[in-house]
């Protein structure tokens, strides 16, 4: 472009990009490596573990082939919820934090965990234990849609007034 063109370019559509901290860069990328790391074999180990003990566990009186579609089906709550979490989660991400988000869902996932671990089974309290299961699923699904919540919503206030994407200059 000549000096012409770009002294006529508007001020709001020019971007200054300042270059990020390489350690800061390396920390967040080590961070999301072994916390994915963690969720995915937490996810592995449940899947196993719904395919070869909770049926037994949870739905005794069941016939063989209804007891894994039910294990599985309590697999697929915590991946139905996920989204729900999300959308939860994106609110107060915004509100109180991404660090409060981040151990407020740590902690959700990490207390359903232990309780799964600690649950009842059916031969000592009948329905409740997969129920209990179920719910324990749930939160642990719960908990980890707060990742996809790390995309901030795009509400009226945060849209750029020109519609200039990647314009540092927002309304």
């Amino acid at each position: 472009m000549n000096a012409r063109a770009d002294s006529t370019i508007p001020r709001r559509f020019t971007a200054v990009i300042t270059p990020a901290d390489p350690g800061a860069v390396r920390r967040a990328a080590w961070a999301g490596l072994v916390g994915t790391a963690l969720e995915q074999y937490d996810f592995v180990i449940y899947g196993t573990a719904s395919a070869l003990v909770f049926g037994d566990l949870f739905l005794p009186n069941a016939t063989p082939a209804v007891a894994l579609l039910a294990s599985f089906a309590a697999y697929a709550v915590g991946f139905a919820a996920r989204p729900l979490g999300g959308l939860f989660f994106s609110r107060y991400g915004d509100r109180l934090g991404r660090k409060w988000v981040l151990v407020t869902t740590l902690f959700l996932m990490g207390v359903s965990t232990f309780v799964i671990g600690l649950l009842p089974t059916y031969s000592q309290v009948g329905l409740l234990a997969p129920a209990l299961l179920v719910l324990c699923r749930f939160f642990q699904g719960f908990g980890a849609g707060a990742e996809q919540s790390a995309v901030p919503p795009c509400s009226p206030r945060r849209r750029w007034s020109d519609g200039a994407a990647g314009s540092p200059h927002s309304s």
